[in-house]
């Protein structure tokens, strides 16, 4: 038979309890200060890159933006956007040249369509286009965490460039390019900026 645990054994052990919780409470802190200022940095590190070196993208990597641009926000989940991830050259000049970008050599891309058969139905449809630019904004996040730099160009709503770009990646009548996101190893590095401004904040 065990020896009952006397008053001052018990005080001992809550008191370690209690400081075991302290440092699991300051370590979590931590943890969250540190994720936020990482963010934070993330959010001021990213700059629109135009100049890329030619060391190719891995597709590790670039399947690291994927699950960061679907675990974006999308109104009622209807996740309406498809992605198509270009590695190609020879696609890479087409789609430089059909959005007249064709002065920007990243090694790879990602062309963020909007799926209409997945889009909410009647004058809620076009919210598309708010899922699928929460989705780019979070690639370019994630690439910037990588040290990718990225380049988000618009392709919606100029009408030829959607249908030049339709064409080269075969898509259907229901989905639509709204922009290219070129990603690769940056040959430049802009520095972080912070561009808040309170004029353009309105309490009420």
């Amino acid at each position: 038979m065990q020896n009952p645990i006397g008053e001052a054994d018990l005080e001992w052990i809550l008191h370690r309890n209690c400081e075991g919780t302290e440092q699991l409470r300051k370590k979590t802190v931590v943890r969250n200060e540190v994720a936020i200022m990482e963010v934070r940095e993330a959010l001021q590190k990213r700059r629109s890159i135009r100049k890329y070196t030619e060391e190719p993208v891995s597709k590790e990597q670039l399947e690291e933006l994927l699950h960061a641009a679907m675990s974006g926000p999308s109104a009622c989940n209807r996740t309406p956007w498809d992605f198509y991830v270009v590695t190609d050259p020879e696609v890479l000049k087409k789609l430089r040249e059909a959005a007249k970008f064709s002065k920007i050599t990243a090694p790879a891309a990602i062309v963020v369509c909007g799926n209409l058969s997945k889009a909410l139905p009647m004058q809620y449809a076009s919210y598309w286009i708010q899922d699928c630019s929460a989705a780019t904004e979070n690639i370019l996040l994630a690439a910037t965490e990588l040290g990718l730099g990225s380049l988000w160009c618009g392709v919606h709503p100029q009408k030829h460039a959607e249908k030049r770009i339709a064409d080269i990646l075969g898509l259907t009548n229901k989905q639509i390019p709204l922009n290219i996101v070129y990603i690769g190893h940056p040959a430049e590095e802009p520095e972080p900026r912070d561009q808040y401004k309170e004029k353009n904040v309105h309490w009420i």
